[in-house]
């Protein structure tokens, strides 16, 4: 293939570049755009259903049942050929999604869409097992142990009425009464984030599935003090972690309890009354306004074009306001961290933090502003690193589930952060090297915890997570090392044909791998060379076609609900492109 064309490329990174800054708030800062997602809207509608046959809601009934039917209306839009519905527009169907939109239709009992519920049906007898409690145990094996989404499932189709309660099992809402230190060792069936789940779901099943006379007298009194937990962790717009399923699952549970007269449901109802979008439809989340923010901060960053970015004081303040500083209610972390988003509903975490720090490094490492946030950022950090040497998400210690333990993409990039603020903490990054020399596959690759590609097997996206985890071992200097050595060599064995790169081998090529790849390629040396050039031509083919600013459905949201963000192609591209602009790459390869 001939080298990189200068002006083509040059072209190609203007183009980028003012896409990016296109997203961009007049304050200076990004929000994004999630997808529209048919599993929040099926779980939004079942809860605003249930609520509009409430007396306490009766004067919004007309306004609830409008929404009920503009959703249902979406749904039987955007139903798949095959006659199920997956995560987004763009994700193909999976038992999860499909059965809550079952569980819509069921409620609402909306027979003017009769056929689509006969597709759906046809859907689920011919994937998913004939009868219900085929489907309830086909639900139960796509989650294993972790009982966070599953028994939701379950609950909701056991509220609409085609499942029997004792196909939902129990969860435990009585430990909630306990301190929240004491959490990690009770081995939970919910992950940390969960508990709101925990506490409400548990109710409902409790309510309709009670216990022998003994524990249910136990239980009952646990009602109160926990529902009590689950008021004070409400954050103030309604929206437990800004989240439409979770938030709409604790609604349809305190309503199935006979609750719906609690403050919580109260608050929940606003929360999805604000969130709906005009066409019906509902987000999985609000938005995901300091990620992405940071994202593109630090994509600038290495293009090395932060220079051309106006306002650059406002992003910075905007960036220091989200620092946590006080102690979370919701998971009880301590001051220092950054959470997803600007929203009450955010929660501190392992990969914001790290990104927050980054982003603030690059824009003004000199102010003492910056300087005392970034320090007390790089502190939290190393007060959540795990035993293993890696880190989690939310919380230390917890690691019965998988989206509690600790992940390599979420270590390497705390290693980068630790690296760039100038950290004295040599233990805590030995440790994590250490994590990312054990946990790399025999393959060369590492697995990221929150990403993934619905055509992968398994639903894993090694490329995103050895891509991250090489932009560790870059940032620190050492990609000459042996576990560096065999990811690149990895990386270099799936790429594609076409020049650009999947989640995993034989995968199709999407603007967001193949941008992560070329961005680790075009510092790998002459080992690299040929294929940065070839990812180089995808990408900028792509960008002339306007294909490279058309989002893939990579991420994954809590237990594995997928999505896809508007921004993700565009920052991946500005990173790669302009990293290769900047380092004179064309000019390596002639």
């Amino acid at each position: 293939m001939p080298p990189v064309d200068r002006q083509r490329l040059e072209n190609a990174y203007d183009r980028a570049f003012e896409e990016l800054l296109a997203w961009r708030k007049e304050a200076g800062y990004w929000t994004g755009e999630l997808s529209t997602s048919a599993l929040s809207t099926a779980t939004a509608v079942s809860a605003l259903h249930l609520c509009s046959l409430e007396p306490c809601f009766q004067q919004h009934r007309p306004q609830f049942e409008a929404l009920v039917e503009n959703g249902l209306r979406w749904l039987a839009e955007h139903q798949n050929e095959d006659g199920g519905w997956g995560d987004t527009t763009k994700s193909i169907s999976n038992i999860s999604t499909s059965m809550l939109v079952k569980a819509a239709f069921c409620l609402t009992g909306g027979s003017r869409f009769a056929d689509v519920a006969n597709r759906l049906e046809h859907y689920l007898r011919k994937h998913c097992g004939q009868t219900v409690q085929q489907q309830a145990e086909a639900i139960r094996s796509r989650y294993g142990k972790d009982r966070t989404f599953a028994v939701p499932i379950l609950m909701n189709c056991a509220l609409a009425g085609f499942l029997p309660w004792r196909e939902v099992t129990p969860l435990p809402f009585e430990l909630a009464c306990f301190p929240q230190s004491w959490y990690r060792f009770f081995r939970l069936p919910v992950v940390s984030y969960a508990l709101p789940a925990l506490i409400a779901v548990g109710q409902v099943i409790f309510h309709h599935r009670p216990p022998n006379f003994a524990w249910r007298m136990v239980r009952r009194m646990a009602v109160p003090p926990s529902l009590r937990v689950l008021q004070n962790i409400q954050p103030s717009s309604g929206g437990f972690l800004e989240a439409t399923p979770l938030t709409s699952f604790v609604v349809m549970s305190l309503v199935g309890s006979g609750q719906a007269n609690h403050p919580v449901v109260q608050q929940g109802v606003r929360f999805l009354l604000n969130s709906v979008r005009p066409d019906g439809s509902w987000p999985i989340d609000t938005n995901l306004a300091t990620w992405v923010t940071t994202l593109a901060v630090n994509a600038l960053a290495a293009a090395g074009d932060l220079g051309r970015l106006e306002k650059k004081e406002s992003v910075r303040d905007w960036l220091l306001g989200q620092q946590f500083r006080e102690r979370h209610p919701y998971t009880g972390a301590e001051p220092g961290g950054w959470g997803w988003t600007d929203l009450p509903g955010s929660v501190p975490d392992a990969d914001d933090t790290p990104g927050a720090i980054l982003a603030l490094c690059h824009l003004d490492p000199e102010s003492p502003r910056v300087q005392e946030a970034v320090n007390q950022g790089v502190r939290w950090l190393v007060d959540l690193q795990n035993r293993d040497g890696g880190w989690p998400t939310f919380c230390r210690g917890w690691g019965a589930l998988p989206f509690d333990r600790s992940g390599p993409d979420l270590t390497a990039h705390a290693l980068r952060a630790l690296h760039i603020s100038g950290s004295s903490h040599p233990r805590p990054v030995k440790k994590g090297l250490a994590y990312l020399a054990r946990t790399q596959r025999a393959n060369g690759s590492w697995l990221p915890l929150w990403f993934g590609n619905q055509f992968a097997p398994g639903d894993e996206n090694p490329t995103y997570g050895t891509a991250r985890v090489l932009a560790a071992y870059r940032d620190l200097g050492i990609i000459d090392s042996s576990p560096a050595q065999r990811g690149l060599d990895w990386l270099l064995s799936i790429q594609n044909p076409d020049g650009g790169w999947g989640g995993d081998v034989d995968i199709c090529s999407t603007p967001e791998e193949t941008a992560l790849a070329v961005e680790i390629l075009v510092d790998a040396g002459e080992k690299g060379r040929e294929a940065a050039n070839r990812g180089l031509h995808w990408l900028i083919e792509a960008v002339e076609s306007g294909e490279a600013f058309q989002p893939a459905p990579i991420g994954f949201y809590f237990a594995k609900l997928w999505y896809f963000e508007l921004l993700y192609p565009v920052v991946y591209t500005v990173s790669a492109l302009g990293r290769a602009r900047h380092r004179g790459f064309f000019d390596q390869i002639i």
